[in-house]
């Protein structure tokens, strides 16, 4: 007899008699409480997206047939072992006994005039690559092909830091105290888009062989990020790793033909034709074509090359779910990293700690072995130099003495994976606040900004060349205490300040070539888009360029204009929605009002927004966790929204004033009461 629990927040605890079982039960509860969710991550990983909702998913479907992501999974399941993939085809089989019933009471489907489809058996597969196909440096190589196109090959150092879609998240581990008696712990908060619903499910898995409570992504069956199995937790983040690349072909056609110019000549390159259905418009046709170095996703404008993308996944036709039924039978940090030598990508840094005692840190996934000149930029695919060498870098697994934070920073054991990190200074707020004994809760929502570059501009602008209005605010900025806290005037005229300063540098004599076109797809924008590159490169650029002119100006516009509000008054929530259903719109609106948000990107409260463009918080902290290993009963954990993808649940946004507020909720624990049977 399968069952199904919800605690006060409507937390799934699922039940069942094997493995399989509970992999269908997950699927179904996946289907019932995500039907909209799940169904738009499917058709997104097939190109389809534009058939339900209309023409303005159109950039998104292309680039999930060029780059194809259908095909992938499907390559991907085919590859996996029986065991697992019976396992996933369980949960296949779980989801569609549930979509039906699921999608009747989402309002998505009635607004759109669209019904569910059953899954394929590699749909999971395609669910988890839309989640991180964009999750790589690739989008980067074509932001630095285009400063080094304007600005020269030596302006990249300008914005070394990762682009809009990268850093934010945390992971910690404190140490077993044998003084106490208390055991390890683990706490962390990735950070992601704030979708709507949320990208994570908190679950509980139960069976005889395990009892995991984690974060699943809905539609795909285990736990593969933060999980707690009683014995053992888990907890990642973005080791900042570059593992694909990106390749320049030539292309020559003979009729329908394509041939690819390669290091001897001229070699046939894969091509088909796929036409695109649009809800509301005319279908539109996207040529798909795949050379030697994978699939072209794009071709630049001004040289007329098409570009190439290779990536793990494609190459060895794993994502690395081997994995996944692994972790939860885990008991120990080395069972965690024995399962995650199956791991593809995303490279992900991995703590891992047990009630042992034992604290492991891993490096798991597969980063190629090439010239470092791939890291940086779209390279020639003629050229041999560029070719992968046949390896991948060791995965790193080693024990851990004493606090282990890790913040997308550059450190020992990720150093070789990657090339741009995020800013060190999170990982070191984060052990001086464990240092000074604080509760991880506090950790988390800590909204304090480093004194860097940007904020020391300030200190270098002379009072006496400004206006009496303009001191007062310069005097008034100077002696903040830098928190981007939700009530703070300061912080909100901080944030108008660099702002208008973001917006000056749009012109400024060694920036202003940026403006022209890029060239590349309109889907990559987020990471193109110069408004928005110099508004997350401040801190760089202020380090870099002499700003003391336009930093002055920018501060005598706020202290001219209007009052620039509390912080949390402009740090708008701005969940990400397709807007389809009026009820969630609405839902969204309220969202608004109920919360007024701290942090900032640069806090380890990452909520994240881009100066010059909105101080709207469109990232930020997508869960919150901490794993006791003394008692997991004394975890808690935190998501933005709540466990219901459906407006007007009673779960659909009930976790949002206690996210926003810090406070974490507990886990569930105690044995099944059978509340839900199935």
């Amino acid at each position: 007899m399968t069952h199904v629990d919800r605690d006060q927040w409507g937390v799934p605890q699922l039940w069942a008699g094997d493995v399989d079982a509970l992999a269908r039960l997950q699927g179904r509860v996946a289907a019932l409480d995500r039907a909209w969710q799940i169904s738009v991550e499917r058709w997104r990983a097939e190109g389809r997206l534009a058939a339900h909702v209309g023409p303005a998913e159109l950039a998104w479907d292309r680039f999930a047939r060029r780059v194809r992501l259908d095909d992938t999974a499907r390559r991907c399941y085919e590859r996996l072992d029986p065991d697992t993939r019976r396992w996933v085809g369980a949960y296949v089989d779980g989801v569609n006994s549930g979509l039906a019933e699921g999608a009747a009471a989402a309002p998505e489907f009635a607004a759109t005039g669209t019904a569910p489809e059953p899954w394929r058996p590699w749909s999971p597969l395609g669910v988890f690559l839309v989640q991180h196909v964009l999750f790589s440096t690739f989008p980067n190589k074509l932001w630095h092909a285009h400063v080094a196109r304007t600005l020269g090959p030596g302006a990249a150092g300008l914005f070394a830091v990762e682009g809009p879609a990268s850093s934010g998240s945390n992971a910690w581990a404190l140490p077993a105290d044998p003084a106490t008696g208390r055991g390890p712990l683990i706490a962390g908060d990735p950070h992601r888009l704030l979708e709507l619903p949320g990208v994570y499910q908190q679950v509980r898995l139960a069976c005889p062989e395990f009892d995991v409570v984690g974060l699943a992504f809905p539609g795909v069956p285990g736990v593969p990020h933060f999980g707690h199995t009683g014995h053992v937790a888990w907890a990642v983040t973005n080791a900042m790793a570059d593992y694909q690349d990106l390749y320049r072909e030539r292309l020559r056609r003979d009729g329908d033909r394509v041939l690819v110019r390669d290091a001897d000549g001229w070699t046939p390159a894969t091509r088909h034709v796929e036409e695109i259905e649009v809800r509301g418009g005319a279908p539109e046709t996207v040529e798909v074509i795949e050379t030697p170095r994978g699939p072209v996703i794009d071709h630049d404008r001004v040289t007329g090359e098409a570009i190439a993308l290779r990536t793990p996944s494609r190459v060895e036709g794993r994502l690395g779910f081997e994995a996944l039924l692994p972790l939860l039978r885990a008991r120990r940090t080395g069972d965690v990293a024995d399962a995650l030598r199956h791991w593809v990508e995303p490279v992900n840094s991995v703590l891992a700690a047990d009630t042992g005692g034992g604290v492991r840190r891993l490096v798991a996934g597969l980063v190629p072995v090439r010239d470092e000149r791939c890291r940086r930029e779209p390279v020639p695919a003629w050229e041999p130099a560029y070719r992968w060498r046949g390896d991948y870098l060791p995965l790193v697994d080693e024990g851990v003495d004493g606090v282990a934070v890790c913040a997308n920073d550059r450190r020992d054991d990720v150093a070789a994976h990657g090339t741009d990190f995020a800013p060190p200074h999170r990982a070191r707020r984060i052990r001086a606040l464990l240092a000074d004994g604080t509760e991880p809760a506090t950790v988390h929502t800590d909204d304090r900004l480093p004194a860097g570059p940007l904020y020391r501009l300030l200190d270098r602008l002379d009072p006496g060349r400004l206006d009496e209005p303009a001191r007062a605010l310069l005097l008034r900025l100077r002696g903040w205490d830098r928190a981007m806290a939700a009530g703070s005037a300061e912080a909100g005229a901080y944030a108008a300040w660099r702002a208008a300063l973001a917006r000056r540098l749009r012109v400024h004599p060694g920036l202003r070539a940026l403006d022209v076109p890029c060239g590349f797809d309109e889907l990559f924008a987020p990471w193109t888009d110069p408004a928005a590159r110099i508004g997350l490169a401040l801190d760089h650029l202020a380090a870099a360029l002499d700003l003391a002119e336009p930093a002055a100006e920018a501060l005598a516009e706020v202290a001219a204009g209007p009052a620039p509000g509390e912080w949390g008054g402009r740090h708008l929530l701005h969940p990400v929605h397709l807007g389809v259903a009026p009820a969630v719109t609405d839902a969204v609106t309220a969202m608004r009002r109920r919360v007024a948000l701290a942090g900032d990107t640069d806090c380890v409260l990452a909520t994240s927004s881009v100066p010059g463009v909105s101080d709207a918080c469109w990232r930020g902290p997508v869960a919150r966790y901490v794993w006791d290993l003394t008692d997991r009963a004394a975890s808690r954990w935190i998501v933005p929204f709540g466990a219901s993808g459906r407006p007007g649940d009673a779960h659909f946004a009930d976790q949002l004033t206690r996210w926003a507020a810090g406070t974490l909720i507990p886990v569930p624990a105690g044995p099944p009461t059978g509340d839900e049977t199935t």
